[in-house]
């Protein structure tokens, strides 16, 4: 109970901080004109959000960052608040943050305005970064390979552990990315997935990990006092790419992988409808499978409103997150 009050503590600090930290960023990206530009392929009634700042993933970087480090500097004193593994994903964090903002970049002042990195470029970086943490998971951390959630036995993969690891997270970085097209979708479903498995490394005793998820939940509150519809700020790949990233580690930590189609369905799905569409445009020669890709567009061009995409999208992630949360408790 009490690492759980800790954890929620954290949360609470590091919504406060988010909040605090938010107007002073929107001024400067505006003062920068770090602004959106929305691609003419979208739906029409996006195009109203043209110049809205964006890399607002900073927003939720900076205090996550600040209290994992002063957590960890506490820890040199004697009192193990965090733990040293935290620092992973915590340089996961940062590691896709730092490729979102050059594709940010990119697709703002570079050469390739409206569209950023190529994406074999993007994709190329993905990869090598997660062959690396990957096995510093399996190789520093010893990390759970797998844990079926109904015996919570753990199952070691051998070689086949890498290509997975590198495959949830590059996956997941991806998914979220797709999920980051509407006010409020992104952010809504990354803070309840990372509750989730910030949840469940309480039930296993990884509190340091714990306490991680629960400051990105609180941060990532924060950025949706401002993100939320009409918003104010985009998180962009700055935010989308490290998040999804750190998501798919910190499932791995846990061993509870395989619960992320649960947990993570919606950002699952946004990523299956673009394979989708891919597959059966080229297989067509020219039809589409979804009115528009990611799946988000197709419901908005089906005659759903923005926010009710958005509500109804979280609704079904919160349900699918509580039924994968009770599989992991199932004994």
């Amino acid at each position: 109970m009490e690492n759980t009050s800790v954890a929620i503590a954290i949360s609470g600090l590091s919504f406060i901080m988010t909040v605090i930290w938010g107007p002073p960023l929107i001024r400067l990206l505006k003062a920068w004109r770090i602004g959106k530009i929305v691609r003419e392929d979208g739906p029409d009634q996006h195009t109203e959000k043209t110049g809205t700042p964006t890399m607002g993933g900073l927003m939720i970087l900076i205090p996550v960052t600040i209290l994992t480090i002063l957590f960890n500097a506490v820890s040199i004193f004697g009192f193990n608040l965090l733990g040293r593994s935290v620092l992973l994903p915590l340089v996961t964090l940062w590691m896709y943050a730092i490729l979102g903002i050059i594709d940010d970049w990119e697709g703002i002042r570079g050469p390739r305005q409206g569209l950023g990195m190529r994406a074999r470029v993007k994709f190329g970086i993905q990869v090598i970064f997660a062959i690396a943490i990957a096995f510093a998971l399996r190789d520093i951390l010893d990390v759970p390979q797998l844990i079926w959630f109904t015996s919570q036995e753990v199952f070691y993969l051998g070689p086949l552990y890498i290509p997975i690891a590198v495959f949830v997270i590059v996956g997941m970085s991806n998914a979220v990315n797709f999920t980051d097209g509407l006010d409020g979708l992104a952010g809504l479903i990354s803070a309840t997935a990372f509750a989730a498995f910030g949840f469940v490394a309480v039930i296993q005793g990884q509190n340091f990990l714990a306490r991680f998820c629960f400051s990105v939940v609180g941060a990532l509150f924060g950025f949706l006092w401002f993100n939320v519809h009409p918003a104010m700020l985009f998180m962009g790949d700055t935010g989308s790419l490290a998040l999804g990233a750190t998501l798919g580690v910190v499932a791995l930590m846990t061993g509870q992988w395989l619960i992320i189609p649960l947990i993570a369905i919606i950002p699952v799905s946004e990523a299956l409808s673009v394979v989708i569409q891919i597959i059966y445009f080229k297989a067509t020669g020219g039809e589409r499978f979804f009115k528009m890709a990611p799946l988000h567009h197709h419901f908005e061009l089906s005659g759903w409103s923005e926010t009710q995409v958005v509500q109804r999208f979280w609704l079904i992630s919160l349900i699918f997150t509580m039924l994968g949360v009770a599989l992991i408790l199932v004994e």
